[in-house]
């Protein structure tokens, strides 16, 4: 008896809510997967799942036996990762990340890591949602910190600065702030975040606190690269993170504000996996590579 793949299909079952979603994900009939479910309680001689044919749940026994067995494929993946005679890390790499720093920080990375893991086939989603690990097959995602949840297993691995900028036709027309309390009278370029609907605030320090700024919203978007592009042409003021930013200011479309006198709160960017065990050999080589690469 394959009390191993018994096993796994069980997992997938109370992963993904159901037998038939299980048997999708996992390419089998769903007479296959409720086969398998038999047989492991069979074996086990209880009853791990309660089902009816219009829902499923699992018993105080089920419940038990997946907290003890769910970390089992992983752990095997990991053995095996470490049995294998390959000594680079290999295999399907899913990277989660917000959609500004996988298109300006981690898609131009992407040749680099290439070249230096040649056996890591790597799948980039690049989206501002909460993206589920387990459901989506995400190995590890790139977050700030108002996407963090008791969920993930964070790890920081930068603190990268904002900058407060806008166009010389805009600051010609409007004048220049001199502080963050003169932000209330100009046109402020706003990011929606999408996941929530919530403004993400201006935040700076001042005298050890952190002070959010009060806005004039002018424009409003949930797309930073819109607000980049309103700024540059004239719309007002905007907060970018420096890998947007620094571009523009290098040409000479954009002109950064408050650069001596205020402290502007950085962005905090994690790298997050869904547990311990999935922080296998290729998302620690992607991770430790991402950081060299931001340092630099």
């Amino acid at each position: 008896m394959d009390v191993l793949g018994l096993i796994s299909n069980f997992i997938r079952v109370v992963e993904n809510g159901s037998i038939a979603a299980a048997a999708r994900a996992k390419g089998m009939s769903p007479a296959a997967v409720s086969q398998s479910l038999s047989r492991l309680e069979s074996h086990l001689g209880v009853r791990l799942i309660s089902r009816t044919t219009r829902s499923m749940t699992l018993t105080e026994n089920g419940k038990r036996y997946f907290e003890k067995v769910r970390h089992i494929p992983q752990d095997i993946e990991i053995a095996s990762q470490a049995a294998a005679t390959e000594s680079r890390p290999q295999g399907p790499l899913c990277i989660a990340t917000t959609a500004a720093f996988g298109r300006h920080v981690i898609a131009p990375l992407m040749p680099a890591f290439n070249q230096a893991f040649p056996d890591i086939e790597v799948e980039l989603i690049a989206t501002d949602r909460n993206v589920d690990h387990r459901l989506e097959g995400v190995d590890v995602s790139i977050r700030i910190e108002a996407q963090l949840n008791d969920q993930l297993i964070a790890r920081k691995i930068a603190s990268l600065p904002f900058v407060f900028c806008a166009a010389p036709a805009y600051l010609a027309l409007a004048g220049t702030p001199s502080t963050p309390d003169e932000l209330s009278h100009h046109a402020c370029l706003v990011f929606r975040y999408p996941t929530d609907g919530r403004f993400l605030p201006w935040t700076f320090a001042v005298n050890g606190q952190q002070v959010n700024a009060k806005l004039n919203p002018k424009f409003i978007s949930d797309d930073i690269d819109i607000i980049a592009r309103i700024a540059v042409n004239g719309g007002g003021i905007a907060r970018l993170a420096s890998f947007v930013a620094q571009p523009f200011i290098d040409n000479g479309q954009l002109v950064p504000l408050f650069c001596h006198d205020t402290e502007s709160v950085p962005m905090t960017i994690f790298a997050c996996v869904h547990e311990r065990s999935a922080l296998n050999a290729k998302v620690r080589a992607f991770i430790e590579f991402l950081e060299e690469a931001i340092r630099e």
